[in-house]
């Protein structure tokens, strides 16, 4: 079987080919020479002529080809090392034109399948991957599959069967699943890779924080000091809105972000990757630490507060019916208010000089949503929670869209990484 190299940018959701490579390619953002051409205003990091790729064998079965970088300003980086001169490409190698610019990635396909840069099988017989395409399996199925998503919820619908009648453990695996799937949309939302272990760290401080002597002090400071205590029959919807403020969103807020602080100083003392690795250095971070701290703080109060006081009431069947909306509220709840907050901080670390009028805004904001939630269910029921519930859900993706602009890995993140070009 004869294979070609096929140029592709690296568009997660497209999968799309670029470029066939039959002859010399060069990119840059020249039109007249180039075949590839990048346009100066999306890209000015590149140069005119960039990098060169040509066919390294005349192997007619299976060419390879070379790269050089033709003494580009910006550089060109292969699999994140730097390219010295040129180097025969492996599929699949990953090639940066700067370190913020377009990604591209080499792969050698059958020359049957690719017809003018897109798949084909026309003309072509029975293969047995076609027959058994998990024997096709690239490098990034895990994730282009959604794989791992799958997989949890399997787990989660067998042990929830296993666990049928067992109403404790039945409602801490559905608490569970429900909360990381609603997590789980708001990472990929974010679109920045961050160690899943450091996600658990927050949220797992969270539930120790919350377990631990700060939680009576926090009480005693927003509730018995401060105006955050709600006195028997108060159902004014101001009183309510002042005094939740204090009460709920003030304290509740901040005992949420405490994780990403603590993030935030421990990447300020550890050195490189590792202070990346964990660290607050922009919004995005801020954002996915605040959220996994929400969700820790989310089942802690739904599993150990309202749920059993409900069940206790009026039965494990409404204690279910309870859980159900608050977990998955949470992305609209809890998730919704620290993310924005979350995003303050990681904000104010790019702009330190006003660090804390950011953080205070921040604070602010976080607490009078978590506060109209809580005024709005008393006052105004169902329709009010709707209203404050979308406003929080509004305020918590414009602040991650936000944050994907103004992200200074924007180009390796995951959900922005979408490259154009010309293709003469």
């Amino acid at each position: 079987m004869q294979y070609t190299g096929v140029l592709r940018q690296v568009t997660p959701e497209s999968g799309q080919y670029g470029l066939t490579l039959t002859e010399d390619t060069l990119i840059g953002r020249d039109p007249s020479t180039c075949q590839i051409v990048l346009t100066s205003d999306r890209y000015g990091s590149v140069s005119r002529h960039h990098v060169r790729l040509h066919p390294e064998t005349a192997d007619q079965q299976y060419p390879t080809w070379r790269i050089t970088d033709l003494g580009s300003v910006n550089g060109t980086f292969i699999n994140g090392e730097r390219l010295e001169g040129s180097r025969v490409l492996q599929g699949g190698d990953r090639i940066h034109l700067g370190l913020q610019g377009p990604e591209f990635i080499l792969e050698y396909l059958p020359l049957t399948y690719v017809i003018q840069g897109s798949e084909s099988t026309a003309g072509a017989g029975l293969t047995l991957t076609q027959l058994l395409p998990i024997l096709a399996i690239g490098q990034d199925w895990v994730r282009k599959a959604y794989l791992l998503p799958g997989i949890v919820t399997v787990l989660a619908v067998i042990l929830l069967f296993a666990t049928t009648g067992q109403g404790a453990a039945f409602k801490v695996i559905l608490a569970v699943y429900l909360g990381s799937a609603g997590y789980y949309f708001i990472y990929e939302l974010c679109g920045k890779r961050k160690p899943w272990w450091v996600l658990m760290g927050s949220l797992g401080l969270e539930m120790v924080i919350l377990i631990s002597p700060l939680l009576p002090l926090f009480i005693f400071i927003f509730r018995d000091l401060l105006p955050g205590q709600i006195p028997p029959g108060e159902n004014r919807f101001l009183a309510q809105l002042v005094r939740h403020f204090f009460g709920s969103g003030l304290m509740e807020e901040l005992l949420k972000v405490l994780p990403v602080f603590v993030a935030y100083g421990l990447g300020r003392w550890l050195r490189s990757p590792w202070r990346q690795k964990i660290g607050v250095w922009e919004p995005l971070d801020g954002i996915l630490l605040g959220s996994a701290a929400a969700l820790g703080f989310t089942w802690m109060e739904t599993l150990g507060q309202y749920v059993p006081n409900i069940a206790g009431e009026m039965g494990d069947l409404t204690g279910l019916q309870v859980l159900i909306p608050r977990v998955l509220g949470s992305l609209a709840g809890h998730m919704a208010y620290t993310g924005y907050f979350g995003y303050c901080i990681g904000l104010s670390v790019l702009y330190p000089r006003q660090r804390y009028p950011i953080l205070l805004v921040g604070w602010g904001v976080a607490a009078l949503l978590h506060a109209l939630w809580n005024a709005s269910s008393v006052s105004f029921g169902p329709s009010g929670l709707v209203i404050v519930g979308i406003l929080s859900y509004v305020f918590l993706t414009a602040a991650i869209l936000k944050a994907r602009q103004l992200s200074p890995t924007r180009s390796q993140n995951f959900a922005t990484r979408f490259y154009g070009y010309q293709q003469r």
